[in-house]
């Protein structure tokens, strides 16, 4: 313990107080350094924040140098500034570099702008997403079907980016699937990851259409390596197949003006229980989640 009591005193007291403080103020380079620092310090995250910070930090490191160069005139505090600033100016151009090899082509940077940049995802996370579909964009002509009903396997997801597809089942008009909605999201979350299956419906372009195409297994293999992009992609499918559930929703009508609400499935029963009751048969199915509605008529379950 007095080994060690000493060791500290004389890091304490070796050194002389200050007893005179310097009366004038240090040079305009000095303060201009400080400034950076405390700005460069407010930086954010992601590419540009980083951008933003290792160029300020630099600047001040490079003024600091200067200051110890011209004012103090210390070796040591010009050299450690120095190499602080090469070390900045370093990972500047790293970031730099890097930003600019993630580019896309204009139909993936519109897809960014439109609807991963709103959530937050950075650049470098998004083209982990573009290089599991390989980077390209499918065409699908007028007229040409995506997936035919009972024929078709489930083997992909993929995204509308432009154009428009008409759903039917049976011949019978469910639904469109407008861009920036998945053309599968149904069919994909009925199925687990080691199961097969095949689409219930038909999917056909009603104009010429692009979509971005994963493929089941390279998918699965990209969320098993990032949990992250796993719960977007699961927050990303569970909202359109809630629009889709919507957009059926809308079709169904119990007569007479009144239109059935799957957020109150049980009002029409409530309100006249001595009516039989009328429900839409399209409910969620494994296997199946698009569903024909059927057992609806014309008749109002409110007239007597």
């Amino acid at each position: 313990m007095g080994e060690n009591a000493s060791f500290w005193e004389s890091l304490i007291y070796a050194h002389p107080t200050c007893t005179t403080w310097k009366q004038e103020a240090e040079g305009s380079i000095y303060h201009l350094a400080s400034i950076l620092f405390v700005v460069g310090f407010m930086g954010g995250s992601g590419f540009f924040g980083l951008l933003y910070v290792f160029s300020l930090l630099g600047l001040g490191f490079l003024c600091s140098s200067v200051w110890a160069w011209l004012d103090v005139c210390a070796a040591d505090i010009f050299s450690w500034n120095f190499i602080l600033f090469a070390i900045c100016f370093v990972q500047f151009i790293y970031v730099t570099y890097q930003v600019r090899s993630v580019s896309f082509d204009r139909e993936f940077q519109e897809l960014y702008n439109t609807l991963f940049q709103p959530l937050g995802i950075s650049l470098t996370v998004y083209r982990k997403i573009v290089l599991c579909c390989d980077a390209e964009v499918v065409t699908l002509e007028k007229e040409h079907c995506y997936a035919m009903q009972g024929k078709t396997p489930i083997d992909k997801l993929s995204l509308l980016v432009s154009g428009r597809i008409r759903v039917t089942v049976d011949g019978e008009f469910l639904h469109y699937i407008f861009p920036l909605q998945f053309l599968d999201s149904p069919e994909w979350d009925s199925l687990r990851p080691t199961e097969e299956g095949i689409f219930q419906v038909t999917l056909t372009a009603e104009t010429d259409c692009r979509y971005v195409a994963w493929r089941r297994k390279k998918l699965y293999l990209l969320f098993a390596k990032h949990r992250f992009i796993s719960r977007l992609f699961s927050i990303l499918i569970g909202s359109d197949i809630a629009d889709k559930l919507y957009a059926l929703n809308d079709r169904v009508h119990v007569g007479k003006g009144f239109r059935y609400d799957i957020r109150l499935p049980n009002f029409y029963h409530v309100s006249l229980p001595e009516t039989p009751p009328v429900q839409p048969s399209y409910r969620l199915q494994r296997g199946s989640p698009r569903r024909k509605p059927t057992g609806v008529t014309n008749s109002s379950p409110f007239s007597p």
